[in-house]
């Protein structure tokens, strides 16, 4: 019984041998990552999560690999929250405006003119002020990996230019499932009306909305063009997607491997930036062509509408503190 019992415990070192014994350093075997976005796969988003996706799985040596589910069939950003909680997916793209639900601190990233400028808002998304934003969540089961462009959110509606706040008045926008959003509208004048990205365009077809607030790339990789004809330039926020992974998917990765992620989502996040500059472009280019007309528009008034937002946020000392930093890298 003796001999048979060494016999199993060699066995079973081997065993542990070759599964990394538990070490953390993965041992060569692969798993696969589920990660769902509700963006198509046209979307600048959708081809940095690809390179995301090539990366890892190179820098792991085809340990880590990470399949992408794009177009919203596993859910609403919000459901698919719930599920990397659940354990049933392991990363997500989300808005930050997403993560406010899940953790305060998130909500500053969609504080209207919190940002002062593009750079600016290039140098707190590298920041420890971000990387700090990130760890938020993190005993609520969600991290935050990295930041992809959004770009700069305006409204855009079927056919009256929304030049001031007045205009708003009496229409229905659509905004995302996000307490700074719904906020900020009701401040401007409008009624928001909070639904999945991808219901936008029959809700605007159908006058379920007047409108909705995003970037150009609405437009047309969501083929909103078609059905809203003015675009209004006021840009009242930046709020970046973030890239989320389950807290414990990232406890049970070894170092090398959470070093991997880590690079390729650096290399994504800059990947994107290039992608993301020029799909504006171009989608303005094709927005006119599908007869979108563009209006610029006096910010002022928006800014001084939505400052009791600012003054609202300022109330709490730990939202204080980060408005704060964020300020200081203007």
């Amino acid at each position: 019984m003796k001999r048979v019992s060494v016999w199993i415990m060699l066995l079973c070192l081997v065993i542990f041998s070759v599964a990394g014994c538990g070490n953390g350093e993965g041992g060569g075997e692969s798993q696969e990552l589920k990660m769902a976005h509700n963006l198509g796969e046209d979307h600048p988003v959708h081809k940095a999560l690809e390179q995301f996706s090539d990366s890892v799985e190179k820098k792991t040596n085809g340990e880590v690999k990470v399949k992408i589910y794009a177009n919203g069939v596993l859910g609403s950003e919000k459901e698919v929250l719930e599920q990397i909680q659940s354990g049933a997916i392991d990363m997500t793209k989300v808005s930050a405006g997403a993560m406010e639900s899940f953790s305060k601190e998130y909500s500053v990233f969609s504080l209207p003119y919190i940002f002062e400028s593009d750079s600016h808002y290039r140098d707190v998304m590298e920041s420890d002020v971000a990387k700090e934003i990130y760890k938020s969540t993190s005993e609520k089961g969600l991290m935050g990996l990295t930041y992809l462009d959004s770009g700069a959110r305006s409204f855009y509606t079927k056919n009256t230019p929304i030049k001031s706040p007045e205009d708003l008045k009496g229409k229905k926008i659509r905004v995302m499932d996000s307490p700074s959003a719904i906020k900020m509208v009701k401040l401007l004048g409008g009624t928001p009306t909070p639904m999945p990205y991808n219901e936008i365009y029959t809700a605007l077809q159908q006058g379920v909305v007047d409108g909705a607030e995003s970037n150009p790339t609405a437009l047309t990789t969501g083929k909103h063009g078609e059905v809203s004809k003015v675009f209004s330039e006021n840009e009242h926020t930046t709020i970046p997607d973030i890239v989320v992974i389950s807290t414990n998917t990232w406890n049970n990765l070894s170092d090398s491997q959470k070093d991997a992620m880590k690079e390729a989502g650096e290399e994504a996040t800059k990947y994107h930036t290039k992608l993301w500059a020029q799909s504006i472009e171009d989608a303005k280019s094709e927005a006119k062509d599908m007869g979108v007309e563009f209006y610029e528009v006096d910010k002022e008034p928006f800014i001084k509408a939505v400052q009791p937002m600012h003054e609202e946020f300022k109330e709490d000392k730990d939202l204080a503190k980060i408005i704060e930093d964020i300020k200081k890298l203007k």
